[in-house]
């Protein structure tokens, strides 16, 4: 891999919601969503993929868009780079690839570490997956994976693991928020294999 380009942005969170009491459906960006007890907003399936267009690993552009009537698109979040299940669920996706193109399915990793992170991510443990940053937070927001941590009386905003399959007219087909990295990558395979299935 050539030389990760210096990264000139800084990292900025985006802001959670405040929690809320009951659950409510929101109309929020033209997306349906729901807004649970700790204030992150929830996509479901059969609605519209929010739009993304994100830096990659070399900040090169990679757009939602541009794997509409071409790939499915399996679009996980994850909280860090280089973290042990964040590095074994890449593992995975990476060893896993050859499956996913088989189902003309493509892998990619979003959170909100910068570009010269995922590339040394990348570089240190041979993954095949492409990993875009998301650094001011904003589509982790709308896809609903923000929630805030405690630790020493500090507040942090987290990613929560979660997965969105996308069929290639942009709708979301299986949504799975709070997910465990271990064998993650062969239950979204058959996921995949199951919409193959029922056409």
């Amino acid at each position: 891999m050539d030389a990760v380009r210096h990264q000139r942005r800084r990292r900025r969170f985006f802001p959670v919601h405040a929690a809320v009491l009951t659950v409510a459906v929101l109309c929020y960006n033209k997306f349906v969503i729901i807004q649970t007890e700790c204030g992150a907003l929830k996509l479901q399936a059969g609605q519209a993929a929010p739009g993304f267009d994100l830096p990659d690993a070399e900040m090169e552009a990679v757009s939602l868009a541009g794997f509409r009537n071409r790939k499915i698109v399996v679009l996980y979040f994850y909280p860090r780079d280089d973290t042990p299940g964040c590095t074994l669920e890449a593992i995975e996706f990476s060893d896993m690839q050859e499956e996913f193109a088989r189902f003309d399915a493509v892998v990619i990793g979003v959170n909100m570490d910068d570009c010269l992170s995922h590339g040394a991510f990348l570089d240190k443990h041979g993954l095949a997956v492409q990993l875009l940053a998301d650094m001011e937070g904003e589509v982790c927001n709308n896809y609903g994976v923000l929630h805030e941590k405690e630790h020493d009386g500090r507040k942090k905003t987290c990613i929560q693991r979660s997965t969105f399959i996308i069929d290639k007219d942009g709708v979301l087909r299986h949504v799975l928020y709070g997910v465990s990295p271990r064998g993650h990558a062969a239950n979204v395979l058959e996921l995949i294999r199951g919409m193959r299935k029922c056409k």
